[in-house]
């Protein structure tokens, strides 16, 4: 069991709810039209699971040295010593492997597409080094989990993934801008690129605003062009409660509060799901 919570920890599975319901949302608008299945459900989840989890064991073993020289991030796994290097790389194989089985369960396209997502999310890892933009990269990546939930559940045309991945890119990318404002300093010695660092704290935070304002404003227009019910824009107006009290625990000034900040993003996803599966039902 203490090797298990070694690997659940070493890949933060908890943070999991981050894409997992977005991917599921996708399905559901998905299968509004179409024949719902728990077996492409089960397969969503495998895919969804193993992607992130390769992803950020990826992330973990290509920052290994620089995880060990920053105090915010000396003690994670490889660094203090509770993985070995080859652990690591086992388990981003075997990770990545369970995804593209999973994908072959869903469809031949998903098949098709699957190392296209490994590469998408991968590339995050490694941005920092050549761009400030990595936040987007990550908005990007995370982008990918409502239009593969829609793929892999046989939606073919439609806006609907697509605003839903806006949605979601410009969500993760704002609120991982804050979380990159920890760091500014020790990027920058180290040569490391973000937004922060390119624009400064300040400018940083109003960029991580303005993405949350047009979070919802995406939101609201899937609303639109999917014709749901009035409950959903209640769960909508819910999300900007969230976000708005996500930024207020951050200013130029004061940085304390990015980690509590960061954890109100676990409910955003559930929250969300939630609400859009109900309307979706009702409707």
């Amino acid at each position: 069991m203490a090797r298990l919570a070694t690997y659940l920890s070493f890949v933060r599975f908890s943070h999991s709810v981050f894409a997992l319901p977005f991917a599921l949302t996708g399905a559901l608008l998905a299968w509004h039209d179409g024949m719902f299945s728990w077996w492409q459900v089960l397969w969503i989840i495998v895919c969804m699971v193993s992607a992130r989890s390769a992803a950020m064991g990826f992330n973990r073993l290509v920052d290994a040295r620089l995880d060990a020289l920053n105090p915010r991030t000396s003690m994670r796994e490889l660094p203090r010593g509770a993985m070995s290097t080859t652990e690591a790389t086992a388990f981003v194989v075997a990770s990545s492997s369970v995804f593209v089985y999973g994908a072959a369960q869903l469809s031949t396209l998903c098949l098709v597409l699957s190392p296209v997502a490994l590469v998408i999310v991968f590339w995050y890892s490694l941005a920092k080094r050549y761009t400030p933009y990595t936040q987007l990269f990550l908005g990007l990546a995370m982008a990918v989990a409502p239009v593969g939930g829609w793929i892999a559940a046989g939606g073919r045309q439609g806006l609907e993934p697509w605003l839903l991945g806006v949605a979601i890119g410009l969500w993760v990318a704002g609120f991982d801008i804050l979380y990159a404002c920890q760091d500014v300093e020790f990027d920058r010695t180290h040569g490391l690129r973000s937004i922060p660092t390119r624009f400064g704290v300040g400018t940083a935070i109003r960029l991580s605003r303005l993405m949350h304002v047009a979070t919802v404003v995406a939101m609201t227009a899937l609303w639109r062009v999917a014709n749901l019910p009035p409950l959903y824009l209640a769960g909508v107006a819910m999300v900007a409660g969230l976000l708005a009290y996500e930024q207020s625990l951050v200013s130029e000034r004061d940085l304390s509060q990015v980690k509590k900040a960061f954890d109100v993003n676990g409910y955003v996803g559930i929250l969300y799901f939630t609400v859009t599966a109900l309307s979706l039902f009702l409707g």
